[in-house]
């Protein structure tokens, strides 16, 4: 088990916290606050204990100068301040004297936030590289190191794996919530665990369904995944998209798992993607030449529904059509009126998995929405995060 929050005596301590605040940003309005709401239980947590509190994040992608212009952070220190009902001294810098000035009259229960980590990419890559002298530096600024970013501790960067090298380190609430509900769905589910993949190739997916299969009961597919699945066993797909380097696993691992993989019987198919083609529903095997495989079908959604229904785990990454557009989007809103009826443990990851949730009204208290759509997909395939794994066991 990972040291925590709580295994540490941080009154009168410099604490620094990484926390994912990667929220959209349009015109300086903050679009969505989740993320931010999400860290305010181990900022506060800090803040009741007397510490000194240090907030790293990244926001957005940061390739260009002119890229700085979008994505500051200042916007999200205001909405934490509103958050937490206190200051937040924002610093428009990521290192150097304005830096030091502000943490060393920092008091206990002050809270300062810096730039945008990923200003430091503009020089060599020096964050997402995990450069050790920009480590070495944010470092110098702590006394105690706190990873509360599960969005990006799949990634091996200066603000996180760096520095948790260096300091006494742990993992905050947020990141602790996160790994134990998926940890728990994958090695301790109660049985029959269902895993319901979607999205559009199945070479972004190919770990997590040669390990779904492994533990899951059922493994669904949907999305764009079945028409590559359909190919590999030998049927006319038409124009829906195909990911040709994944047919040969696709072929092989359908041979071995048929008993557990689960394909789509019937399908919605459209002569283009917009509002205005013709549709039809068909099975797998009568897809026409110019025809794309879009959405589920009524046949497999009621198969789908008894497998889900009749589950006690589920875990669900990758909408099933492209639910985007309203007249195929009924798959998927029909999946999550199901998931929200349903009284299994649920664990939900993904960006546009978790846009579908809240275009369509999910309302289910027991499920857990992950706040890392990369970090959670690389749960699924059973890799390693190296945010977590260089975190000391307590």
């Amino acid at each position: 088990m990972k040291k925590d929050i709580t295994d540490f005596k941080v009154r009168d301590q410099k604490v620094i916290v990484r926390c994912d605040l990667n929220v959209p940003i349009k015109d300086g309005n903050i679009l969505d606050d989740t993320r931010i709401k999400a860290c305010t239980e181990t900022i506060e947590h800090l803040i009741g204990s007397n510490a000194k509190v240090i907030i790293l994040s990244h926001l957005g992608r940061v390739k260009e100068e002119k890229d700085k212009e979008n994505n500051s952070l200042r916007p999200v220190a205001n909405r934490l301040s509103e958050l937490i009902n206190r200051p937040v001294k924002f610093v428009p810098y990521t290192r150097g004297i304005e830096v030091e000035t502000a943490i060393n009259s920092m008091k206990p229960k002050d809270v300062v936030m810096l730039e945008n980590t990923r200003f430091e990419d503009l020089d060599g890559n020096k964050e997402s590289g995990n450069d050790s002298e920009l480590a070495q530096y944010w470092a110098s600024l702590g006394d105690i190191f706190i990873n509360d970013a599960f969005g990006t501790i799949h990634r091996s960067h200066a603000s996180n794996v760096g520095i948790a090298n260096i300091l006494p380190s742990g993992i905050g609430f947020l990141v602790k919530n996160e790994v134990d509900k998926i940890s728990s769905a994958l090695n301790n589910p109660s049985r029959p665990l269902v895993v319901m993949l979607g999205g559009a190739k199945v070479s972004d997916k190919i770990g997590v369904i040669e390990n779904a299969v492994k533990i899951a009961d059922y493994v669904l597919i949907g999305g764009g995944m079945p028409y590559t699945f359909y190919k590999a066993l030998g049927y006319n797909v038409g124009l829906s998209i195909v990911d040709d380097s994944s047919l040969d696993f696709c072929r092989k691992i359908y041979s071995e798992y048929k008993n557990k993989i689960v394909l789509p019987e019937d399908i919605v198919v459209a002569t283009s993607l917009s509002e205005a083609a013709n549709t039809r529903i068909t099975t797998y095997a009568n897809i026409g030449n110019n025809e794309i495989g879009i959405d589920l079908g009524m046949q497999t959604l009621s198969r789908y529904k008894t497998i889900l229904m009749n589950a006690n785990t589920i875990i669900w990454n990758g909408p099933v059509g492209m639910f985007e557009i309203a007249k195929f989007s009924k798959g998927t809103r029909k999946v999550v009126e199901i998931l929200s009826n349903s009284k299994a443990k649920i664990v939900v990851g993904g960006g546009d998995t978790i846009s579908a949730l809240n275009k369509f009204g999910f309302n289910n208290s027991r499920a857990h929405i992950s706040t890392g759509g990369g970090a959670s997909l690389e749960m699924l395939e059973g890799k390693e995060l190296p945010g977590l794994k260089v975190i000391s066991e307590k």
